[in-house]
């Protein structure tokens, strides 16, 4: 059973942590944080949490120290989990994540041991031979976070859909945003051995993995990666469906972030948008609902704007 929140004694080391925790999210996901001003206090520093616990995860495998990161080092830090949630934190930052899912004991545990499952992916894999493939690693590198996060925005108590319907939207964002980052990261990727790409699609297409690593392109490059972007607007359509049913202060803070940027291992880089020039610049528009705001993510405007109701 998971342990009760910490006590009264603890205050002042809980707000200390959750000030960290803000402290991360706001030099790590500038527009992501501004967002969650919009959330109510006790949401917004459960949110902070999670994105900090994902961000030291996602930098075991992707950070400076990475090369030193090994499967042993990846269990001793999925079996933190079981001290944050039975109310045992191991350190500051993870007792602002254990006071957060006792706070909120919808939060499930197993997105968080999943997307530490994504990370051994990450030590083990450097090839996807079909989209099935990738999708598991999508999903539990940022999937995942739209599963932790759902029973901290709330549905709205208006809301006409199963609660089925919010957390596919959010899947679905996740594993939207995860295809944003690997079709804009391809060079980079490449130059690191890795192909983020179905392996059977690329064959199909008559691209080799040499034409990657030149960075070939070619009108066969071109027209594969018109499929793969149509793919990721397909989840980004699906996500949109599940965000339109949360609380109305998550449901802003959700679009205002757009959350492109902020999702598993989205939320923890950001990057500049790009073009369809190069093998690893593909562009991504802002979904359609999003577009009738052109200042949605230029900070103290977006706020402005949807505390007076200009974006419904």
């Amino acid at each position: 059973p998971r342990k009760a929140r910490l006590s009264r004694r603890d205050a002042g080391v809980l707000d200390e942590a959750f000030d960290r925790c803000g402290a991360v999210c706001k030099e790590y996901a500038k527009t992501f944080y501004l967002a969650t001003q919009l959330m109510t206090p006790e949401r917004r520093r459960a949110i902070w949490a999670i994105y900090v616990w994902c961000r030291r995860t996602d930098e075991l495998v992707d950070g400076p120290n990475a090369a030193h990161t090994s499967a042993l080092a990846l269990d001793r830090w999925e079996s933190r989990l079981d001290g944050v949630f039975a109310g045992r934190p191991y350190d500051m930052l993870d007792a602002a994540l254990a006071d957060a899912v006792a706070a909120f004991p919808a939060v499930d545990e197993r997105p968080f041991r999943d997307m530490v499952q994504g990370m051994r992916m990450d030590l083990a894999k450097s090839r996807y031979a079909t989209f099935d493939e990738l999708y598991l690693y999508c999903y539990r590198v940022a999937g995942t976070v739209g599963l932790m996060t759902v029973p901290v925005m709330g549905v709205s108590p208006g809301s006409q859909a199963g609660v089925e319907t919010v957390y596919a939207g959010a899947l679905a964002l996740g594993v939207a945003n995860q295809l944003t980052n690997i079709l804009r990261d391809v060079g980079e990727d490449a130059r690191r051995g890795r192909i983020y790409l179905p392996q059977d699609e690329l064959a199909t297409a008559g691209i080799s993995e040499a034409d990657i690593f030149a960075g070939r392109v070619t009108v066969e490059w071109r027209s594969f990666m018109k499929g793969q972007i149509a793919r990721a607007r397909a989840y980004f359509q699906q996500a949109e469906q599940g965000a339109a049913e949360l609380n109305q202060e998550s449901r802003w803070p959700v679009r205002c972030g757009h959350l492109c940027f902020c999702t598993g291992r989205s939320w923890t880089r950001s990057r500049p948008t790009a073009t369809t020039t190069s093998a690893s610049e593909p562009t991504f528009p802002r979904p359609r609902s999003w577009r009738r705001c052109p200042k949605l993510t230029s900070g103290p405007s977006c706020l402005l704007l949807l505390r007076r109701g200009a974006v419904d």
